[in-house]
């Protein structure tokens, strides 16, 4: 019987430690994403230094990817992080790139146990930190909340592993499937709530896709645009095989403001890629497509990835968002519905294919849903 006792207040006693381990991962997770769509190439990475069951340090990943999470926060809880738990959602660092490796900031601090949600795949750590961390006899536990935080961390883990970066589409559509009416022109199908969401989910991705046909017809500025968010708007990317991008367009006028990089075929006119360059955009070129016209969208990803984008939103029309689907280039779909029907003639979400291509695919599974006033938000993620 009093086995069974010990055995029981044993178990207990895990568990408890297992909550509050939880509870803190779920606060690190959740400062981790004040960095989403600010920290590329590196990830946005939460951090937080418990000590006797009471916060001492918080820190996230900062604008630019330094200071690193762990470090922000063993710096703001600099005595007290002695003899602490640090809980950070991603493996810490343990080579020399633009800053010292975390590990070392870690053991220097003293800190007694590390609690990290997930291993880093960058060939540069892969376990290599953990390994640093118990060499200097530190406990280190994994594991704690590794879904949300393979979630979190998917840009980094698909750059690192597939050279792309991770490809969120967002397509609002009517009731009856459509984007815009007939002969393209824009309607309003989204009411405020949803173009908020969007402007926040804008502000958390590294770069924003549409293609020059979406340029050409809506002149999109293609920026967050919530009150005092501004300075988080995305880089904008255009694919522009024949850059005819106008110098009157808004992207054009606002692209010392705001990044824009136009990706192009190696074929389009050198001239118009200087006038382009000198009126600061950025003009990445690549080989012509081997399947026919227009580019090849695995190198455009690859290209972007080269130059440290980890979460790209892919905001153009039906043609761009069904080229993606067809290539199997998606791993996260936003399907904004709105109340009302556009009608016969209007442009069908997804051009030649039906929006069950990804609502019913087996590829894709329902990761959330959200009511927005009078319209209706669902994810899909790949499964």
């Amino acid at each position: 019987m009093i086995f069974r006792i010990l055995e029981d207040q044993y178990a207990e006693k895990i568990r408890q430690r297992e909550d509050a381990d939880r509870r803190s991962m779920q606060l690190a997770l959740t400062l981790g994403r004040r960095g989403l769509g600010r920290t590329w190439p590196n990830p946005a990475v939460g951090a937080v230094v418990v000590k006797d069951g009471i916060i001492v340090g918080r820190g996230w990943t900062q604008a630019g990817g330094r200071p690193h999470a762990e470090v922000e926060a063993l710096r703001r809880a600099g005595g007290a992080a002695r003899g602490a738990t640090l809980y950070v959602t991603l493996e810490p660092c343990s080579h020399v790139g633009k800053s010292p490796p975390c590990a070392d900031a870690v053991v220097a601090a003293g800190i007694s146990r590390v609690v990290s949600a997930i291993e880093d795949p960058n060939p540069l750590v892969a376990g290599q930190g953990y390994a640093k961390l118990r060499a200097a006899g530190i406990t280190v536990d994994t594991g704690s909340c590794v879904q949300e935080a393979a979630h979190d961390h998917a840009g980094h883990f698909r750059r690192i592993r597939d050279k792309r970066p991770h490809v969120i589409v967002k397509l609002a559509v009517s009731s009856d499937d459509r984007i815009a009416a007939p002969g393209h022109i824009p309607v309003a199908i989204t009411g405020e709530a949803a173009r908020t969401r969007v402007h926040l989910l804008r502000a958390q991705c590294d770069a924003i896709l549409v293609g020059i046909g979406t340029v050409l017809s809506d002149d999109p500025l293609l920026t967050c645009r919530l009150p005092g968010m501004e300075a988080r708007s995305p880089v904008r990317v255009v694919l522009d095989s024949a850059l005819r991008i106008g110098p009157e367009s808004r992207l054009m006028h606002s692209a010392r403001q705001t990044p824009l990089w136009l990706i192009a075929s190696e074929t389009a006119e050198a001239a118009s890629t200087a006038r382009l360059g000198a009126a600061g955009a950025q003009v990445i070129r690549l080989p012509p497509c081997s399947d026919g016209p227009g580019l090849d969208l695995p190198a455009a990803l690859h290209a972007l990835s080269e130059r440290g984008i980890t979460r790209l939103l892919v905001e153009g029309g039906s043609r761009i968002a069904a080229s993606f689907v067809a290539a199997d280039l998606v791993d996260e779909f936003w399907l904004l519905r709105g109340a009302g029907a556009i009608g016969q003639g209007g442009v069908a979400a997804l051009d030649a294919m039906r929006l069950t291509a990804i609502t019913q695919s087996p590829a894709f599974k329902l990761r959330a849903s959200e009511t927005l006033d009078k319209d209706m938000l669902t994810i899909y993620e790949r499964s």
